[in-house]
Parts: structure tokens; C-alpha cells; sequence
């Protein structure tokens, strides 16, 4: 299991299928990622999973699709 002191601050975040998910605004907490709002075409935060990130190494790699992440994250209202 990833642990959540690998996971930085303005870290890029891929999909399984290289694709551009976001960048790490900050850890909400031990279990969730919250990607910056600067960085989402609608303008809103949005949460993931940490059980989603598949590996850490210079990025956050996560073991979903973009299409999958995208249909369900969170998203955030602030």
C-alpha cells in the first residue's frame, strides 16, 4: 500500500493510461487527494481515493483509466 507521506504538494497526477489527471493540491487528510482547482477544466477541486494511486515515483500513477477517474471522483465545493 502507497503510503500518504510519498504523495507532495504540486505533484502531477497520471492515469494508468498516461493521461493528465491533475496536480496534488494537498492530502485531505491520510485517505484522500485533493487536486488543485487551477489545474481542472471546470474549474473545481476534486477529490480522489489514495486506494487509487498505483505507485509514486516523480508523479502520483493511479491504477484507473482518466475516463474512470474522471466519472468518479469527488468534487469539491471550495
Amino acid at each position: 500500500m502507497i503510503s500518504a507521506s510519498q504523495i507532495k504538494d504540486h505533484m502531477e497526477v497520471k492515469s494508468v493510461d498516461g493521461k493528465h489527471i491533475g496536480t496534488v493540491d494537498h492530502l485531505d487528510g491520510n485517505s484522500r487527494i485533493k487536486l488543485t482547482k487551477q489545474d481542472s477544466r471546470d474549474g473545481k477541486h476534486h477529490e480522489i481515493p489514495l486506494d487509487w494511486v498505483d505507485h509514486v515515483d516523480a508523479h502520483v500513477h493511479l491504477s484507473k483509466k482518466a475516463t474512470d477517474v474522471q466519472a468518479t471522483w469527488t468534487d469539491v465545493q471550495n
